[in-house]
């Protein structure tokens, strides 16, 4: 077995499907299957269970799925030593959100491309609420996420910013915002809330220590489109004040004064403290801990 293969096969392991990984890596759905079929006959062990339906790692999958971080995390500490003073190469993959992609990344990204030309960056985009899930299941070496009430133990966290999170309602249709003497009436607002995630979690907690339940209208995935459905009137959203000043919805939406105001988000970026052994990820880390505290 070789790095490549390793490399295809921690992918499958944190995708779980044949698809995906084939497209992010570059090779056709069959080469992949015959690079897993190698794998299994020279381990002598099943490493997926796999149906028309699904993808799951055996035991002996997952036992492998260990080797092959070691191996790959000690090929890059090696390259690093190897190359002395030479420019680091390799690969960063890195996870966030459409808004952090254009409002934290760039500075970071135009830091660390002049220190280290040398390496691939690649970028997933997607709901900010799965970025610590996405970065747990070692699909990617570095995330950018809210920090939770209870940080992981595994997890490393640098804080980059800090905003608070908002009530957002329709200016075009402010009559879905329903009220009662004086007050917002939350039994007859229509809110449009987070399938999960921190905001779901502040969301839920602001309504129950007030004791009211709320009249859930719709639960989305990602904040853009909360905003999306609240400029179109459906209801009242709850998104980072960031990403609805990065939004070009912006002029589309009010914000709603409540009491007391939702607890703020720490956004930072994150990584396994494991990953911090490799060279590229403790390079990024660097570039990053120095904007953070200019």
């Amino acid at each position: 077995m070789n790095n490549h293969e390793l490399h295809l096969f921690k992918h499958l392991a944190a995708s779980l499907h044949f698809g995906k990984t084939s497209r992010a890596c570059h090779v056709t759905p069959s080469a992949l299957t015959r690079t897993i079929q190698r794998l299994e006959e020279e381990l002598g062990e099943q490493l997926f269970l796999r149906d028309n339906r699904s993808v799951q790692l055996t035991p002996a999958g997952e036992l492998f799925r260990l080797y092959a971080d070691d191996v790959l995390q000690r090929y890059d500490l090696l390259q690093s030593k190897l190359s002395g003073d030479q420019d680091l190469g390799g690969e960063l993959s890195l996870y966030c959100s459409v808004t952090a992609a254009y409002s934290i990344l760039p500075e970071i990204f135009q830091q660390f491309r002049a220190a280290h030309p040398g390496i691939h960056i690649s970028l997933q985009t997607g709901d900010a609420a799965l970025a610590l899930h996405t970065l747990q299941n070692r699909e990617v070496d570095v995330t950018v996420a809210a920090l939770p009430a209870n940080l992981p133990e595994s997890v490393k966290f640098l804080k980059i910013l800090e905003t608070p999170l908002v009530f957002i309602a329709s200016a075009e249709f402010s009559e879905r915002v329903q009220y009662k003497k004086g007050e917002i009436d939350w039994q007859e607002t229509p809110i449009i809330i987070a399938e999960f995630g921190l905001s779901r979690e502040r969301t839920e907690r602001w309504f129950r220590e007030k004791a009211i339940v709320p009249n859930i209208y719709a639960q989305v995935a990602g904040n853009e489109a909360i905003i999306t459905m609240v400029s179109l009137g459906c209801g009242v959203g709850v998104v980072p004040q960031l990403v609805l000043e990065k939004s070009p919805l912006q002029d589309q939406i009010d914000l709603l004064e409540v009491s007391p105001q939702l607890e703020s988000f720490s956004i930072g970026i994150c990584t396994l403290k494991k990953n911090m052994l490799r060279p590229q990820v403790h390079a990024f880390w660097q570039i990053a801990a120095g904007i953070e505290k200019a």
